[in-house]
Parts: structure tokens; C-alpha cells; sequence
């Protein structure tokens, strides 16, 4: 975090924290419910107070009519030609491999480009970065124009944020699996689920990887 955090009360510390390490685990943000839920806090308007003070010290940045738009402005979002950097670590550059859909599958196609990145985004493993088209993972805070951090691994976890391959087709939805049954649940509710439930369906399925990052160009 950078000096800002050194004015937080311990409580809006506490909060910023929570913040930041589901967004690590999850690879997204928690929803105000779950802050709520989380600290015990009876009324929403008191979690939105305390986004607000947050947001007003620059620590954190909330994207409009999105349920998980809280976002940790040194960890999270930043800005391509100035990126946010935790102190002394600087950027590292990745490949751009392309695009990846909010919507509907789009086809991989690959840039040849590289992307400078936080470097205290990435904690071990191989990454990439692709840019988001669509609206489909709006109430996540993931906006069209995007660019989106992919930790590369082929396995996650129910609920989390996957770029996925469908045959030749990349997209960016949450990933749940029961069975031999794949669901890609977009976050807007103006989009239904890709559900693979056949054998053949399965196999054209696979993860390249999930979601650690996402940053946002502020002009």
C-alpha cells in the first residue's frame, strides 16, 4: 500500500484489508454484502461509508453500478502509460496476447505485444494480459476496454474469474463445475451462462488461466 494507508483508523484498515486479500484469493472483489457479512455490519450505508472515506484518500476505487467495484487502486487498477507500483518493486512486461470476450466467445487471436504490469500483482507462475471486449462482467468491475492480468494454470476453483478456451474461442467468465458439467456465468444479468454438460462439449473446454489483475487507461 502506499502513504495514504498510514491515515487509516484501524477499523478502515481493516476494511481495506479484507478487501484486498478476498480480491487475492478470489480474483475479484467482494460484493458490499459480503463486507457487511463479513464484519458483522447491520446496514450497507455503513459499508458504504466507509468505501467512500476510502475512495476519498485514494486508496480505493469504485467503478459505477457494479455489485464488486471496489478495487484496491495500488493492487488493482492503474493506468497502462502510469502504472500503480508497490514501492522499489516496479512493472514487468508481459505478453498482450490479444482480446477476450465479456460476451459472447470471440476467436484468440494473438498480438505479438508486450504490457508493462505492476510487478506486485505477480506472485509466482507464468502470466499474460489480455484486453476485454463486451459488457458481460460488468457488475465485477470488469469494463469493455479493459485489460485483464491471467495467472496461466488450467485448473480454479467454483467461483473463480477464468479466461477459458471454448474450441477455438476465448472468454472471461466466473467457472463453476459439478461433475462433467462446466457453467461460465457472466456477471450482467443482460447475458445467460455458457453451460457445457455433454462429453463433447467438455472436451472443447479448457482454463488458460484466472483473473489476478485487471487495469483500467483513465483517459
Amino acid at each position: 500500500m502506499d502513504e495514504n494507508t498510514t491515515h487509516l483508523t484501524p477499523k478502515q484498515k481493516e476494511v481495506l484489508d479484507f478487501i484486498h486479500s478476498f480480491s487475492e484469493e478470489h480474483g475479484y472483489s467482494p460484493s458490499q454484502q459480503e463486507i457487511a457479512s463479513h464484519f458483522g455490519f447491520k446496514s450497507l450505508g455503513t459499508v458504504q461509508n466507509y468505501l467512500v472515506r476510502l475512495e476519498r484518500q485514494g486508496i480505493l476505487r469504485k467503478t459505477l453500478n457494479a455489485r464488486r467495484g471496489a478495487q484496491v487502486v495500488s493492487q488493482a487498477v492503474s493506468s497502462p502509460s502510469k502504472p500503480a507500483t508497490a514501492e522499489g518493486s516496479g512493472t514487468v512486461p508481459l505478453p498482450l496476447l490479444g482480446k477476450v470476450a465479456a460476451g459472447r466467445p470471440i476467436e484468440a487471436i494473438l498480438s505479438g505485444e508486450t504490457f508493462d504490469v505492476p510487478a506486485s500483482l505477480l506472485k509466482g507462475g507464468d502470466h499474460f494480459v489480455l484486453k476485454v471486449t463486451g459488457e458481460s462482467m460488468i457488475e465485477d468491475g470488469i469494463l469493455n476496454g479493459d485489460f485483464v492480468v491471467i495467472k496461466k494454470q488450467d485448473v480454479a476453483n467454483n467461483g473463480q474469474t477464468v479466461v477459458a478456451l471454448v474450441g477455438n474461442e476465448a472468454t472471461i467468465k466466473r467457472f463453476y463445475r459439478q461433475g462433467s458439467r462446466v457453467e461460465l456465468h457472466p456477471a450482467n444479468p443482460a447475458f445467460q451462462p455458457l453451460i457445457l454438460e455433454s462429453l463433447t462439449e467438455s472436451r472443447e473446454f479448457k482454463i488458460e488461466g484466472v483473473l489476478v489483475g485487471l487495469i483500467r487507461r483513465l483517459d
